[in-house]
């Protein structure tokens, strides 16, 4: 598949040092260590820069859990074998994320925000993955959710941009080489 036939998929997230994306019961409270009025580490101009979204049912449970429904209008799909009933239009698919990724791009999709551990070592394993920006939170959690699981084969990066906060975190943007 060429990148033309779809589009560009990116993972914007957050992990602990040592590599965490969520405590082993899923839980991201610890992201409050760097939450500072006004800051939100380069999201919001990520986030415009987004056609769709696509995460795993875990990360969509969270996400209902917070107190407003943070993705405004745009394209979500939640990729689940369990789909429930949807609340903010979101989509909800089971099969294989490089179908999916070619039919958001025929369907006029030119970037895709891919959200969730289990979703993000899918679309790696797959090849799909073009950038990935981590924000490093500057604590050790000692246990967890990895970032990735499973994806079978190495991913080379290359360092585009990086920024470090007052709040200690800081921001890697890499593009898959």
């Amino acid at each position: 598949m060429s990148p033309m036939s779809r589009a560009k998929s990116s993972v914007f997230i957050a992990e602990s040092l040592d590599g965490f994306i969520a405590r082993a019961d899923g839980a991201i409270d610890w992201l409050a260590l760097v939450e500072r009025e006004g800051e939100d580490y380069g999201f919001a101009a990520f986030f415009e820069t987004v056609d769709a979204m696509v995460m795993g049912r875990t990360t969509y449970n969270t996400v209902l859990g917070f107190d407003a429904w943070p993705y405004g209008a745009k394209r979500c799909v939640v990729l689940t074998h369990d789909p429930p009933s949807a609340r903010h239009g979101e989509e909800f698919y089971a099969g294989d994320v490089t179908a999916l990724a070619e039919r958001l791009g025929a369907e006029g999709a030119r970037h895709v925000y891919v959200d969730g551990g289990e979703v993000i070592s899918q679309f790696f394993a797959a090849g799909l993955i073009d950038e990935v920006t981590v924000s490093i939170i500057p604590v050790v959690l000692g246990d967890g959710l990895r970032l990735t699981r499973r994806i079978g084969r190495d991913v080379r990066l290359e360092l585009v941009q990086h920024r470090a906060f007052d709040s200690g975190l800081v921001r890697l943007t890499y593009r898959v080489a």
